[in-house]
């Protein structure tokens, strides 16, 4: 079902196409969804693509309840990199809006967006930030969503990187640097800070709007959380730095000087503790424990916010959780380190995205 919210008393002139990408997410799907169209921009002013990479439940069901245009990707899942350059091509709106189907966003985001394009024309793409009110209740899920939302909040103003959970961009831009690099990132990983860079690389301005949120619908679970921070975050993210010879570079978000200290300290700490073990020595032992303190020293103000937001007992759950993060975050860039697939790599630089794409009247894309 589509649904027109009230019309507000200045429409702005940016007319945008939100894309979503969907692969086997019916139930989360459905409250993106009713996100999208509970949106407080008049609904005639923006346009809804869901591209469906190849799910086999009712993902694309519950898609052409709401959107303007359901597009299936023949062979999928193709990931969602490639999800998106489909919606895009597909697209008619000037600003392109990334929503992941485990998003909701909030009834003004899209309108924020809108405006703030309109606004600025020399400012090519902005990004948001998950809210503070996760959907899911457990442990793990509050402390990833609100880690996210707590450093997006943080370091807003002018980026080097791009999101594309919330994220808009001015179509003749992403068309021209390539859109996301498909064939590098075949599932969710990096893909979004690497068109970022290459946005960056080509002289566009980005920015980071953390009051344009959403809910972050997603269960987290440990041993998920771990892998995710392993091989869809930290590996490839290392291996695009050292092709970029981009290593000892400073930025906002990860970049911050002050986390790459931590990983680093994480790194010896875990170190320390293998030596601890191999050599029956308490003194190992001993300074693996000080990295610890002083991993949990540098995060006070993170605990804090926690504590604050969800009480004391959930901020003291966190504190090992955030060790374990820069722990994985210094295993997988050791990992890219070793692995050498950085080697001689260049910066990514695509072709235009000027695929033909073909519709058909089952809404089924041939690129």
């Amino acid at each position: 079902m589509r649904g027109d919210a009230a019309a507000p008393s200045v429409v702005p002139p940016v007319r945008l196409t939100v894309v979503v990408p969907a692969y086997q997410c019916a139930p989360m799907l459905r409250a993106c969804l009713d996100g999208l169209v509970q949106s407080d921009m008049p609904r005639a002013t923006w346009e809804l693509i869901v591209v469906d990479d190849g799910s086999t439940d009712d993902t694309a069901a519950v898609a052409a309840r709401a959107a303007d245009t359901v597009l299936q990707v023949p062979g999928g899942p193709l990931g969602p990199a490639h999800a998106r350059n489909v919606g895009a091509l597909a697209s008619r709106g000037d600003v392109l809006v990334f929503v992941d189907a485990d998003v909701r966003v909030a009834p003004a985001t899209l309108r924020g967006f809108a405006e703030l394009l309109a606004a600025e024309p020399e400012l090519t793409a902005a990004f948001g930030a998950y809210d503070d009110s996760p959907a899911d209740p457990g442990i793990v899920s509050r402390y990833r969503n609100l880690l996210h939302h707590y450093v997006h909040v943080r370091h807003a103003g002018e980026a080097q990187t791009f999101w594309a959970g919330c994220g808009a961009v001015r179509r003749d831009a992403f068309l021209r640097v390539g859109g996301f690099d498909a064939e590098r990132y075949r599932w969710p990983q990096v893909e979004d800070i690497e068109l970022g860079y290459r946005l960056r690389d080509a002289g566009e301005r980005i920015r980071l709007v953390p009051t344009l949120t959403g809910t972050h619908l997603k269960r987290w679970s440990l041993a998920g959380m771990l892998r995710s921070d392993f091989h869809a975050r930290a590996v490839p993210w290392m291996q695009l730095l050292l092709e970029r010879r981009a290593l000892l570079s400073h930025g906002p978000l990860n970049l911050a000087p002050w986390e790459k200290v931590f990983t680093a300290v994480a790194g010896l700490a875990s170190l320390f503790l293998l030596a601890g073990v191999l050599t029956f020595s308490t003194v190992w032992l001993w300074l693996a424990a000080a990295c610890v303190c002083v991993i949990i020293a540098g995060n006070v103000p993170l605990f804090r916010f926690f504590g604050a937001r969800h009480g004391w007992t959930f901020a003291l759950w966190t504190v090992p959780l955030r060790v374990m993060f820069y722990v994985v975050g210094a295993l997988g860039a050791v990992w890219a380190m070793l692995s050498g697939r950085w080697l001689g790599g260049q910066r990514s630089v695509l072709q235009p995205l000027q695929a033909p794409v073909e519709t058909g009247t089952a809404g089924e894309v041939r690129a």
